[in-house]
């Protein structure tokens, strides 16, 4: 019988970090991992979170727009998904006329889960984008800017699928 591990092994040179998961969240039960910050842990983001209370539809546009750059690209995007975008448009238009925005942000929601290996379903994102909207746009773009920081520091460059 073996000793038990008493620590967890130190990160070596040429190891690689894994940019979707910059923090090493590890994957529960292989239903996937956390998320890296909780929904109300923004004291990182808190220009972030204001933005998201005060003109959710520029944070949606954003996100978005990073998403579909890293997807495509396997870069950050240079324009850090620019300020007003026909994303950003779209969800400002739905917003303002019916009061329903947040629809557009379950299926970014949903993507962000799926590119990060986070745990969840549709049924938790309605609920979270609807019910706590700045506080989930916040989560996601601390999400895509982790990847972001992780590549721009040439940390898990990895090949595009």
């Amino acid at each position: 019988m073996s000793a038990p591990i008493a620590q967890q092994p130190m990160a070596t040179q040429g190891m690689v970090v894994n940019p979707r998961n910059a923090l090493n969240k590890p994957n529960v039960d292989g239903k996937g991992r956390e998320w890296s910050n909780g929904i109300c842990g923004f004291s990182d983001a808190c220009g972030t979170c204001c933005v998201a209370w005060f003109c959710p539809c520029i944070i949606y546009g954003s996100n978005k727009q990073r998403l579909e750059h890293l997807e495509r690209n396997g870069t950050p995007d240079p324009d850090q998904g620019g300020m007003f975008n026909s994303d950003c448009m779209l969800y400002g238009a739905l917003a303002a006329c019916l009061g329903v925005g947040c629809i557009l942000q379950v299926g970014t929601r949903g993507a962000v889960r799926g590119r990060y290996g986070i745990q969840g379903g549709g049924c938790g994102d309605f609920f979270t984008s609807c019910c706590c909207t700045p506080c989930a746009l916040t989560q996601e773009e601390q999400e895509i800017s982790l990847e972001e920081k992780a590549i721009s520091q040439g940390q898990g460059l990895y090949q595009k699928a």
